[in-house]
């Protein structure tokens, strides 16, 4: 029970952030570069910090957990964490009109949990149960949400008004979040935390020899990525501007 007071409290908290955000936005004045993000300058000192948490603590510990932990165990926690994920992707696809994928997940969770040994082996894919990727964010833009304001949160890094939203429902029905003991659970959110970095690491450096402006390349590639997860792939063209 308290865990899920801290929960919705946390929720509480981001959602109201959400709205500050976007009054914030609405009351910004000047030339705007990209109307998708009214809030660059803020975005950007926003960006700057979690890029000093990155270098200073997340990278380096994502780079020895990389280095001391087999491949094996390492695919092993992914796939973990990976077969929690399908019991919501599962509900989302059902939210979104699409049972037979909702059906697909939810057998992948089934086989993943038993065969699978807790989820450590992935025998869904190996049987032709593709992974899907879908959460409340997705979710509301099906439903004919519209992105908002780009935004880049404390640590949790970039997302839209939408997606900040989708994100604090993803947060409150993670089974993880709401497990107890506390330290248990704690201790689990900061391994998923750490192996989600490591697998960044690759990208990340190509992303810093590439990217003249990393703001930029990554705000673009965020809001595409985005558009396409929510069509599936396949978005709608969009008129050029007049």
């Amino acid at each position: 029970m308290n865990v899920a007071k801290k929960t919705l409290g946390f929720v509480g908290r981001l959602l109201a952030c959400c709205v500050v955000l976007v009054l914030t936005g609405c009351a910004a004045t000047g030339n705007v570069a990209d109307p998708r993000d009214p809030l660059e300058g803020l975005n950007r000192a926003v960006y700057s910090l979690n890029e000093g948490i990155d270098e200073t603590v997340m990278k380096p510990v994502a780079t020895t957990y990389r280095g001391v932990v087999p491949e094996f165990a390492r695919v092993g926690v992914r796939n973990f964490f990976s077969n929690v994920e399908d019991l919501y992707i599962g509900f989302n696809n059902l939210l979104q009109g699409k049972p037979g994928d909702t059906v697909s997940d939810w057998s992948r969770v089934l086989v993943n949990s038993t065969v699978g040994v807790f989820g450590l082996i992935d025998w869904a894919s190996d049987m032709g149960l593709d992974k899907h990727n879908e959460d409340f964010g997705q979710t509301f833009g099906r439903w004919g949400v519209g992105d908002g304001a780009y935004v880049i949160w404390p640590l949790l890094g970039p997302a839209t008004v939408r997606d900040s939203f989708g994100r604090a429902i993803d947060i409150y029905v993670d089974p993880i979040m709401r497990y107890t003991p506390v330290p248990t659970r704690n201790t689990l959110l900061v391994t998923n935390m750490v192996s989600l970095r490591a697998n960044l690491l690759d990208a990340s450096r190509i992303l810093e020899e590439a990217a003249l402006d990393k703001y930029v390349f990554e705000r673009d590639a965020y809001l595409q990525r985005r558009r396409n997860l929510i069509y599936d792939g396949t978005p709608p063209r969009t008129e050029p501007a007049q």
